[in-house]
């Protein structure tokens, strides 16, 4: 029998998690392929390592990179040195063919650094995606000059690697892998109204939290249900000390984490998801929620039939939500593919020439 093909998949956070879970199982199912799994980043800090546990994975090694209670640019740089220097002696010890990677944050960045200077293969979910977030794009650019493989979510995703120089033979458009398993997500019966996901963008402290205090504002007397808002906190990007603030200045009742399967059911039976999270543009998009997308966060990002853009402020956020609210559901359209992206990043990952490809990559331009 074959050797099969060792695969390292790096998570670093809740969020990137959810849409890794497919891809995983289905690595994990592959006869010719043994799943290796590194936690890293805020798993670490906020204990979503255990979903990685609770979803049936062992985890190979833990990797610590923030530190609890330290935020601010300087941290995410001391961070990301910690991450480079211990996934390296990670892959160092677990030799994998390819380390796996998604999206555009430092755990991924850090990953897809020292596979690089490790001599090991790298493939990256999500390249070409566009997000202004704090350094989100520059990152995913910086991760996709460094992958030798490429799993692009949308074909315009997939034209813009091919025109950053990346072969055409190693740029596939497979979907997101946030679309498997949404069409048998079912509406939870408390769902809220809305559901509240700002995260930073950078700011100071002191423009975060008045950016938030504007957007609570805006959503606290919408509607005559209860309960009318579910308030997610935000990641631990720069700036997140200032939203923190805000939220403990209204005294206002947030959850740190749901787990991926009941927010996707609390998200399905709302009315509208409002802030700046990716995941108004995706998981409500494949799901037919509308979005009110605050700010310039997901600046370039493609967007569906479901997404109305806004600024910070309250009056324009009451505005796009009252527009949001005319959107037909049931006329929402996505270009993310068919449900199917995890099985099919397995089934190129055992088929594809991985041993042939120069571990020093050249690139095309």
């Amino acid at each position: 029998m074959a050797t099969p093909c060792h695969i390292a998949v790096v998570t670093g956070s809740r969020a990137e998690f959810g849409l890794l879970l497919a891809v995983m199982r289905a690595i994990a199912a592959h006869p010719k392929l043994e799943l290796h799994t590194i936690v890293t980043g805020t798993h670490l800090t906020r204990s979503t390592w255990r979903d990685v546990v609770q979803a049936g994975f062992s985890i190979d090694a833990k990797v610590t990179m923030q530190r609890k209670n330290e935020s601010g640019y300087a941290a995410d740089v001391a961070a990301l040195s910690r991450g480079i220097a211990g996934l390296g002696q990670v892959f160092a010890k677990l030799k994998p063919d390819v380390v796996l990677v998604l999206g555009d944050r430092i755990e991924a960045f850090a990953a897809a650094s020292a596979a690089s200077i490790g001599g090991l293969r790298l493939a990256h979910i999500h390249g070409g995606d566009r997000a202004e977030g704090v350094a989100d794009e520059a990152m995913r650019h910086a991760i996709s000059k460094l992958a030798h493989f490429h799993f692009a979510a949308t074909a315009q995703s997939q034209r813009r690697l091919i025109r950053m120089g990346e072969p055409r033979d190693c740029v596939m458009n497979v979907g997101s892998p946030a679309a498997d398993g949404l069409h048998q997500v079912i509406a939870a019966a408390d769902a809220p109204q809305f559901i509240i996901m700002q995260h930073p963008i950078g700011g100071s402290d002191a423009h975060e939290a008045a950016w938030m205090k504007l957007t609570l504002a805006a959503t606290v007397k919408l509607g005559n249900t209860k309960p009318t808002r579910l308030i997610l906190a935000p990641n631990s990007d720069p700036g997140s000390a200032g939203i923190g603030s805000a939220l403990a200045q209204r005294r206002v009742v947030f959850t740190e984490h749901l787990p991926r399967h009941a927010f996707l059911s609390l998200l399905k039976g709302c009315q509208a998801i409002v802030g700046n999270s990716s995941a108004g543009l995706i998981e409500a998009a494949i799901l037919g929620v509308p979005c009110v997308n605050v700010g310039p966060r997901q600046n370039g990002r493609e967007k569906p039939g479901n997404v109305i853009d806004c600024d910070y402020g309250k009056a324009s956020v009451q505005k796009a939500i009252a527009q949001a609210m005319t959107l037909r559901r049931d006329r929402i359209r996505h270009p993310y593919g068919d449900g199917n992206t995890g099985k099919r990043i397995a089934m190129l990952l055992a088929n594809l020439p991985i041993s042939g490809a120069p571990p020093r990559k050249q690139n095309s331009y």
